[in-house]
């Protein structure tokens, strides 16, 4: 498992440098950065670090309404067009918020219908596209993928291995719980893990109800071989919290 960590959630509300930043955090043992502002790109890849995510669109506005899939798919092209020339492994899309009756069937296959040209043109461009499972219930209220199996079935739908899940056991641990079942049943369908505290979003530890060790022995046994990307809020110091979660992850490899 190749580890990453989330820009925003690290740097969030601290005065940091940013090339000291990534080179402190290349140094704490991450291989890759996600969401990292794009005139930033080269630094991170001069570190060594792959830059790993780019947001493709607004999270609110998604492909579950097939009014906007024009716009989107525009939108997303030029993303995946970026991402292929600037060197970036996935980008991120979002199912949007539920409007009209909510029904889950329907937004299934408006979300399917209106990926299927996008994830063309990434496989061709040797980008992936990563679908997000969010929670609704605190930080994203409305958001329609907002279970395992609603993401699922649209990659199923899709039908391609450009697409996958991004499994994150923070929002999931909040809306089903369960992870290690339901990251076992999916894993063929999982191409990328987000990992953060919860309830709280913050640091991989014992204060927190989920129990990563757990979890990344199980991804270890399963033989997960996509990123696994910290996407938390640390409480203290954000490279020692990263230098952390790394071990965690790592001991467990290092057991097995």
């Amino acid at each position: 498992m190749r580890q990453s960590f989330a820009w925003w959630s690290f740097t969030m509300g601290r005065d940091i440098e940013p090339a000291g930043f990534l080179k402190d955090a290349a140094a704490a043992g991450a291989k890759g950065v996600e969401m990292l502002p794009q005139p930033l790109w080269p630094v991170a890849q001069d570190l060594g670090l792959t830059v790993v995510t780019e947001t493709g669109h607004k999270l609110e506005e998604g492909f579950n309404d097939p009014a906007r899939h024009g716009a989107l798919q525009s939108e997303m092209r030029r993303k995946i067009d970026a991402a292929a020339a600037g060197g970036v492994d996935a980008v991120i899309v979002f199912a949007g918020n539920r409007f009209g009756d909510g029904s889950d069937e329907r937004a299934i296959a408006a979300c399917a219908e209106g990926l299927g040209p996008v994830v063309a043109h990434a496989e061709a461009a040797g980008v992936r596209v990563l679908m997000e499972l969010l929670n609704s219930k605190v930080d994203h209220p409305g958001q329609q993928c907002d279970r395992t199996a609603f993401g699922a079935a649209v990659v199923r739908q899709v039908g391609s291995p450009t697409l996958k899940l991004l499994y994150d056991g923070y929002h999931m641990q909040l809306m089903e719980g369960d992870l290690s079942r339901t990251i076992k049943a999916n894993l063929g369908l999982i191409g990328h893990v987000h990992t953060a505290g919860a309830p709280g979003r913050r640091d991989l530890d014992d204060r927190q109800e989920i129990n990563w060790r757990g979890v990344a022995a199980l991804l270890e046994h399963l033989k997960y071989d996509h990123w696994v990307g910290h996407e938390f809020i640390p409480r203290g110091e954000p490279i020692a919290a990263l230098k952390s979660a790394i071990a965690l992850f790592d001991s467990v490899g290092q057991a097995a």
